[in-house]
């Protein structure tokens, strides 16, 4: 048998080509007007609805992390400005993005140059310290680092650090950074000195990155102050207070009480173990990856429970598979890719996890969910991070199958776990290698 595509077997293809006519119909629509356009179902915008039965309230106006991978940061923040809101009586709040986005930046270059020491010993070629210096410090993130740079620097109101060039296009910046990152990991290998030698390095090296990172974004405040006039014209001040404190005023959560539930069917990641990732994070002190794997039936049911009780949803997905992205759409059944291409996609979510094909990439808050006659979910209602121009008005709308098959992760609070799952939250975490799916970061932007 021929190990190569022989003249022969192309005329053959070409020839059952032209004689099948659903698939010339296809090529004359995708090629003039794209896959996703000739995949579209026609009545995929019919069937688009936001209103639900149940839906968290006090959203705020839609947020824009523009050319940036701060989902996970604008993400996070979207779900905790509804709680400042209520408790302010307030009719929009916004965080500053810019403000994490510092302090994360530091840290984690700090995180990487901690790690370089730890490996110090590695071969320079092996997975483990290519995997480190592959990607320093890019965008994306995962909520334990969200969580540990709230503990340690706060929040402040947006108008403390607004937005600036690197802030909302951070490619020129990564690239430096990491260049320098990268310098550093290189003297630090190669030094030769003790561990209190190479820290001692290392504290230099922070503090040019803090130099760099204060010129493209300029220098975060220490203390802050919000004024505003509440929905019933009432005048509110919060200050000068730090960061910190603003934090625990505003938005006030004990954020130890959030739990990461995740969805990972694949046979090595058994359900109800709690797992961690070693070699992610940002601040060395910070607390730890910790996921706690469950079904997806049981995670949905802690999305809604929460959401029933008017409180909004952090999560992570695979936003990019089966998504339309101008109307707002993460519908499975809105997408008919299989038709148009003339092929199935019986890949499960197990197997695109352990082949490569899907993993966490975006973050966002679920704000509703719509419950049929027999309080089943048919679809739930997403706040995005990319502006209102896009999707419903900034709205997106998932599909019950589409959560089943791409999202993976969920914070909910504990007193929405079960019995089993409180159980099962004390287990000592399953170390996982860095580059495991469940190791990937949420960064997706516009």
């Amino acid at each position: 048998m021929e190990n190569s595509i022989t003249p022969e077997g192309l005329r053959a293809l070409s020839a059952g080509f032209d004689v099948d006519k659903s698939a010339n119909i296809a090529m004359n629509a995708v090629v003039k007007n794209g896959l996703l356009a000739s995949a579209t179902r026609y009545d995929l915008e019919r069937r688009i609805n936001t209103a639900c039965s149940i839906e968290a309230t006090e959203s705020g106006e839609f947020t824009n992390q523009k050319q940036s991978g701060r989902c996970w940061m604008f993400a996070a923040l979207n779900a905790m400005r509804t709680e400042a809101m209520r408790r302010l009586n307030l009719e929009n709040l916004e965080f500053s993005q810019a403000y994490p986005l510092f302090y994360d930046k530091l840290e984690r270059s700090n995180y990487f140059l901690e790690s370089v020491i730890q490996t110090r010993d590695r071969p320079l070629s092996g997975r483990l310290v290519q995997f480190l210096l592959d990607q320093p410090l890019g965008d994306g993130g995962q909520w334990d680092m969200f969580a540990a740079i709230v503990k340690k620097y706060g929040i402040v109101p947006k108008n403390e650090m607004p937005e600036s060039f690197h802030s909302s296009n951070t490619t020129a910046m990564n690239k430096f950074l990491t260049l320098k990152l990268r310098q550093y990991a290189k003297e630090l290998r190669e030094s030769g000195g003790s561990e209190a030698e190479l820290r001692a390095m290392r504290d230099g090296m922070v503090g040019e990155i803090y130099h760099m990172l204060c010129v493209c974004l300029g220098k975060p405040p220490e203390s802050v102050t919000l004024e505003a006039r509440d929905k019933d014209k009432n005048f509110l001040r919060i200050g000068p207070v730090s960061p910190v404190e603003f934090f625990e005023k505003t938005v006030g959560w004990e954020l130890s009480d959030y739990v990461s539930l995740i969805n990972a069917p694949t046979a090595d990641k058994p359900y109800y173990r709690t797992y961690t990732v070693d070699f992610l994070g940002n601040v060395v002190e910070g607390q730890p990856i910790r996921y706690l794997n469950i079904p997806s039936s049981e995670l949905k049911a802690a999305v809604i429970a929460q959401l029933k009780d008017n409180l909004p949803v952090w999560f992570g997905c695979d936003v990019g598979q089966w998504l339309e992205r101008d109307k707002g759409a993460m519908y499975l059944t809105g997408l008919d890719f299989s038709g148009v291409l003339g092929t199935d996609f019986p890949l499960t979510k197990a197997e695109r996890l352990d082949y490569g094909e899907s993993r966490m990439t975006h973050a966002m808050v679920f704000y509703g969910v719509n419950l049929d006659d027999n309080g089943h979910a048919d679809r739930f209602k997403v706040a995005n991070s990319w502006g209102d121009d896009k999707g419903q008005k900034g709205w997106y709308m998932m599909d019950d199958p589409w959560f089943d098959e791409y999202v993976y992760q969920a914070l909910i609070h504990k007193k929405y776990l079960n019995a089993k799952q409180l159980q099962a939250l004390d287990t000592e975490p399953v170390h996982l290698d860095p580059w495991d799916p469940m190791g990937a970061l949420a960064r997706g932007m516009d």
